[in-house]
């Protein structure tokens, strides 16, 4: 089974102020050996025109095959055509620190969220209740990169590396609901809501 036919049917679901909120970035080799950032990152982008409060929603990770989600509650309010940067866990001290992250999760212990530096799968969802299964059914965006069991379309995103990230195309705003197609491996390049969109 792959999420690609799940795709469109989530967003009609999902509403449509928040559907035009994405997963624009990914790095998950926060401070391992040769890492480019200390912290694991998930930055959002807002594509659409108005301002979404992100209170109740959550980052929820799980490994490549896995059906165990990990989730952090997020919060705060993403501006149109801007960025929201979502600090997570560390693998230790190596790396720079990130720009002000908008929002920090917790680092280390119950309720961290520790990416894979390679591969794994990744939702956004507008509630903190845990998803099941291999697949998280009623995400707002979903991203299963390098050797993921699931993914949205015709294939998973690149696998990110110590020193490159995944991007989304269109500077965050492109949404094809093809995870091969939507995303590059480049080097890691946090942004921030005082990036300019």
């Amino acid at each position: 089974f792959r999420c690609g036919l799940v795709a469109a049917a989530v967003l009609a679901l999902s509403g449509a102020a928040q559907a035009q909120v994405k997963i624009s970035q990914i790095y998950g080799a926060g401070g391992n050996s040769s890492a480019a950032y200390n912290t694991d990152y998930v930055e959002l982008y807002n594509a659409g025109s108005s301002a979404q409060n992100l209170a109740g929603w959550s980052i929820q990770y799980a490994s490549a095959t896995g059906t165990s989600w990990s989730v952090q509650a997020i919060s705060g309010t993403i501006q149109p055509g801007k960025y929201f940067l979502v600090s997570l866990a560390s693998g230790g001290s190596v790396g720079s620190a990130l720009p002000t992250p908008d929002f920090t999760g917790t680092a280390s212990g119950t309720g961290s969220v520790n990416l894979s530096a390679t591969n794994g799968k990744l939702a956004l969802a507008n509630s903190t209740t845990a998803f099941s299964g291999t697949t998280p059914t009623g995400a707002i965006d979903f991203v299963g990169f390098g050797t993921a069991s699931t993914y949205e379309g015709s294939g998973a995103a690149p696998a990110p590396s110590t020193s490159n990230a995944i991007y989304r195309a269109g500077a965050g705003a492109t949404d094809t609901n093809d995870n091969k197609a939507d995303f590059t491996a480049a080097a890691a390049s946090p942004r921030n809501s005082l990036t300019g969109g």
